[in-house]
């Protein structure tokens, strides 16, 4: 019973944390996972949304919130391209990048599994506050198809 009511309070408020950030703070997170992914990772983030970088798609690789090149992976980046995003390459004038950074396209998915997260985690936490409930009130109960002489 202990247990269970630590479980809940754990699981309410994780569920009321992830129902409580606002967009500001989801895009913070995103951006620190950005900044601990390793160029696998944001390639393979890059390939799956058919983005270039996190915010801004003119970085290179060794920036904070630069990415690996996009020309392989972005379907936005034409092979012939001359943009650095989809080349790697910087000569003279560069044309913008031709696709859009990342953020923007993850923006709306990770807004829904905080929402998603914290609805499904606020309605298993009240179910075990249920349970609780019924454990409190039932815990001492003799049986009543048993001896009546057991408990004494």
């Amino acid at each position: 019973m202990i247990i269970l009511f630590l479980l809940f309070l754990l699981q309410f408020s994780l569920a009321c944390a992830c129902l409580a950030v606002n967009q500001d703070q989801k895009d913070a997170l995103a951006e620190q996972g950005w900044r601990m992914a390793s160029n696998d990772t944001r390639h393979d983030v890059q390939r799956q949304f058919d983005c270039c970088g996190f915010k801004d798609p003119d970085l290179d690789f060794l920036e904070p919130l630069g990415h690996p090149v996009c020309v392989t992976v972005a379907a936005c980046c034409d092979k012939n391209s001359d943009a650095f995003c989809c080349s790697g390459i910087i000569n003279g004038s560069q044309p913008p990048c031709p696709c859009q950074p990342c953020l923007l396209k993850m923006r709306e998915v990770i807004y829904n599994a905080f929402s998603v997260t914290g609805g499904v985690g606020l309605f298993f936490s009240l179910t075990e506050i249920v349970g609780v409930w019924i454990t409190i009130r039932f815990r001492n109960q003799k049986d009543p198809g048993a001896n009546p002489s057991a408990f004494l």
